[in-house]
């Protein structure tokens, strides 16, 4: 197998030195260059062509969000941000995402410490993920930058015929992790604002970052969209992302359900994990339960929509050629606990479709 190449841009030279000194202990990524600024990570990009960039935010001369409109105009490929976790580094990285870049990796001041090993294996995995399987990379064409939801046009694509559906949904769980912010956008904001049913969704992101996202799908939409704090009622029409670093259950009190968050289990891969969520659901809501299950690396979901299977929900998955990253969506499909298989542009559609 050809080794990943690897540009790292970073104007702190700790940054650097942290980055390279994670990723080498892989003997399948080679670094083949660094930069202190956006200027000569635009230039690199030309003559060193790597297979994966980790792009700092923050950098004189030319900042990482010009840099990365410039490569993805000119040489796209695959981005991962090197992101702050402080309020306005979450918004920063929501703009680079719609900007075209695939995923990030968060710093904070602990990154010299403990913070680095936390995300080591987060890190390389994701290099060698994005750069030996270019096929999955998709250009921004799914990226586009936000705009105001009176703009937003729904896709011509006629819908499919819908699978046989026993009965309405009552709950919608939606899962994602890379590419997910930006397909989130290509979905949530095209449901009607009376669809009549909760959502749930779980994206892989730390505390900052899904509350700025909610905030950005909140102004997008026709419906209510919040993070979850605990303790809400679910109320039709309102969608509650889980809050970074704590999974979401729901709880049934009398004829209600409310959520509930906390950070048990702390054994899994991803607080908050799309297997909690969709457990819980599939306990509570059974039969009544529509899952979906889109772009993102690794496997998270399928046990838990698996449980909302055999409970007798049904399960939609986002098809390879629409994902950023076939990861999730393809656990579940090779289980065989899916109903259906479509893209992106549909799954709105969808949606509704088993819910009224």
């Amino acid at each position: 197998m050809p080794k990943v190449k690897l540009l790292i841009v970073d104007d702190s030279a700790f940054m650097r030195k942290a980055i390279e000194n994670m990723v080498k202990k892989d003997p399948e990524i080679v670094i083949v260059g660094t930069a202190k600024n956006g200027i000569e990570a635009v230039e690199q990009v030309k003559t060193l062509r790597p297979d994966v960039i980790t792009l700092d935010i923050e950098m004189p001369r030319m900042d990482g969000l010009t840099a990365l409109q410039k490569i993805m105009a000119e040489n796209p490929l695959p981005v991962i941000m090197v992101s702050s976790l402080t309020t306005e580094g979450a918004e920063a990285t929501l703009k680079a995402l719609d900007l075209g870049a695939v995923d990030f990796i968060p710093k904070d001041k602990s990154f010299a410490s403990f913070g680095v090993m936390k995300i080591e294996d987060q890190l390389i995995a994701k290099v060698k993920g994005f750069g030996a399987k270019k096929m999955f990379f998709r250009r921004p064409s799914l990226a586009r930058p936000s705009m105001p939801s009176s703009t937003i046009t729904k896709p011509t694509t006629p819908p499919r015929p819908a699978p046989k559906i026993t009965s309405k949904k009552k709950l919608v769980i939606i899962g994602t992790s890379t590419g997910g912010p930006q397909s989130l956008q290509k979905v949530i904001p095209l449901l009607p604002g009376d669809l009549g049913v909760p959502i749930l969704v779980v994206q892989h992101m730390p505390p900052n970052f899904t509350k700025s996202l909610a905030q950005r799908l909140n102004s997008l939409s026709k419906l209510t969209v919040l993070e979850a704090q605990g303790k809400e009622k679910l109320e039709p029409n309102h969608v509650y992302i889980a809050k970074g670093g704590t999974h979401m259950k729901i709880k049934k009190m009398g004829p209600h359900f409310y959520t509930e968050v906390g950070t048990e289990p702390s054994n899994t891969l991803h607080i908050p994990s799309v297997d909690v969520t969709a457990a819980s659901v599939a306990e509570t809501i059974g039969r009544d339960a529509l899952g979906v299950i889109m772009t993102g690396m690794g496997s998270d979901g399928m046990k838990g929509l698996q449980l909302l299977k055999l409970k007798g929900g049904s399960v939609i998955a986002q098809d390879e050629e629409s994902c950023i990253v076939y990861g999730m969506p393809r656990a579940v499909v090779e289980a065989g606990f899916n109903d259906e298989v479509v893209p992106l542009t549909e799954i709105y559609q969808r949606i509704v479709a088993y819910c009224r």
